[in-house]
């Protein structure tokens, strides 16, 4: 019987979107191949879809040759232009040359695709398909909403083990894994994944051809001067003990930062995945500033710990990131956009009129815990930036940053009237304990007004004479009023400490002279 074989190259395991809204499975390489045709990719893990782009764009600068580490920015630039104006798609020859060169079977006795087959002999113990497939219960874990269990692990189509695979290399989880022993050393401990928490930002063109041509990372003189490999590309399988090679560009900077190292057994004809290894593949650090990701700086803290990664939230409304995404900066500013979007003024104007940004987002904590991914999508914003409209990104900026003013002190006053109106007197010689978790006040009150933030956030846009601190607090006047509405009847004080507490939201912030009215 032969061998089980999967070529992720060929085999349909990659939803792609086209025209009129018609999908259909395609492999690796077609989806290069009609990359001039598809609008979107349509994977229903939006994760796997962030790190699917990556890789992708990695596979664009090898088959374009835009992954030149010696050709300066204004070279570049001015080929990617020529790709988007006269060319139009990946060459053909090009795309079937470049996968031809190297391994795609995620079967393949040695060199599975983003595996390591030594695993089979470095681990006692494998994972089990429930702890490779995210949502499924598995272990002692209690199974609330899946009908999963550890004693009847059912198997996992392999298009559907390809996408929860780049899940793990990409937002991975650290702590105990399975022991993996090598030279002599056990270790079962991981470190997290390059991408855990974050959320993405990624350039929409009007086709995934445009898409992965703006997506790319410009070349910068600050890369290590080696050889820049992607994991399918590496001559030989890393040595875990060791320190890894350099982060490079764009190979290893997009593809190549896992921590973790996966292996897939697969049934019998390999339409199915049965277990999987899951352990760490390095216990050293990869640094490198992702380019989709928007920063946070510091300048307080010391150089290396300035530049954190925003983290994802999935309460957090996308229009609250718009200003980070529009605005230049400087070196004095507290956010930087992400890095593939600083070469976006160089596209096709007509190009750069239509680009949307694509968002992806997996809402988890720093370690284990994973509590839900999203996706969004944006209007054609780049007509806003600030080297385009500077009036306009400002005044985003100043919006977003009102708004932001406003729900916070929204939290604190409704916080603070809560424990007015509930708390006891005190006790002589007994201390007033602080409350546990937030007053319920303050989470109706949080909930409601971020959605009706947003509706004055775009009213704000179209009317940009309109003072936006003024409306964002009677907007929060209202919320406070109908979360707390009940309680007017209810308590003796109520409607003293509300009343205070609204015109709290309604005080010009210190140090500014209120308007005299019209």
């Amino acid at each position: 019987m032969a061998a089980p074989s999967y070529l992720t190259d060929q085999e349909p395991w990659i939803p792609v979107q086209f025209p009129h809204a018609r999908q259909e499975d395609l492999g690796l390489r077609e989806v290069m191949l009609r990359a001039h045709e598809i609008e979107d990719l349509a994977l229903p893990l939006p994760p796997a879809a962030a790190g699917l782009l990556r890789m992708l764009t990695g596979i664009a600068a090898r088959v374009t040759n835009l992954d030149d580490p010696k050709t300066s920015v204004g070279e570049w630039s001015a080929r990617r232009r020529r790709l988007l104006t006269e060319q139009g798609r990946f060459e053909p020859a090009t795309v079937h040359a470049y996968f031809d060169q190297h391994i795609f079977d995620a079967f393949h006795p040695e060199r599975p695709f983003l595996q390591d087959p030594r695993l089979a002999a470095q681990c006692q113990e494998r994972a089990g398909v429930n702890k490779l497939v995210f949502g499924r219960p598995e272990g002692n874990n209690l199974a609330w909403l899946s009908v999963h269990t550890d004693t009847d692990p059912q198997p996992v189509p392999t298009e559907q083990a390809l996408w929860h695979m780049l899940i793990h290399h990409y937002f991975g989880a650290s702590g105990k894994w399975s022991v993996r022993t090598v030279d002599g050393q056990r270790i079962s401990h991981a470190k997290s994944g390059p991408l855990r928490s974050t959320i993405s930002f990624h350039p929409l063109g009007r086709t995934l051809y445009e898409t992965l041509l703006a997506s790319l990372p410009k070349p910068a003189g600050n890369w290590p001067r080696a050889a820049d490999h992607c994991p399918w590309e590496e001559p030989h399988l890393p040595d875990p003990l060791a320190v890894p090679p350099p982060v490079t560009w764009p190979g290893r900077l997009l593809t190549g930062r896992s921590r973790h190292a996966v292996l897939l057994i697969p049934a019998p004809d390999g339409r199915h995945v049965t277990d999987a290894y899951l352990t760490w593949a390095t216990q050293e650090k990869l640094p490198a500033a992702d380019p989709y990701l928007i920063h946070d700086v510091d300048t307080s803290k010391p150089i290396a710990e300035r530049h954190q990664p925003r983290r994802a939230d999935a309460d957090r409304a996308l229009w609250r990131d718009l200003d980070a995404l529009l605005l230049a900066g400087d070196e004095n500013a507290t956010v930087q956009r992400p890095e593939a979007f600083t070469t976006l003024n160089d596209l096709p104007p007509e190009l750069r009129a239509q680009l949307r940004v694509r968002v992806h987002g997996f809402d988890q904590d720093g370690k284990t815990d994973n509590r839900t991914w999203y996706t969004a999508l944006t209007p054609p914003i780049w007509p806003w930036t600030q080297e385009h409209d500077p009036h306009t990104a400002n005044r985003i900026a100043t919006c977003r940053t009102e708004a932001e003013a406003i729900g916070t002190l929204l939290e604190q006053v409704s916080k603070d009237a809560w424990r007015t109106i509930t708390t006891p007197p005190k006790t002589a010689g007994r201390p007033s304990r602080p409350p546990r978790r937030l007053p319920a006040w303050t989470t109706h009150a949080r909930a409601a007004y971020w959605p009706r933030a947003e509706t004055v956030f775009w009213d704000l846009l179209a009317h940009p004479d309109r003072d936006a601190r003024a409306a964002f607090a009677t907007e929060a006047v209202a919320v406070l009023r109908d979360v707390t509405r009940p309680a007017v009847t209810q308590h003796f004080r109520a409607a003293h400490v509300l009343a205070q507490a609204a015109a709290e939201l309604r005080r010009p912030p210190r140090g500014t002279t209120p308007r005299r009215p019209a």
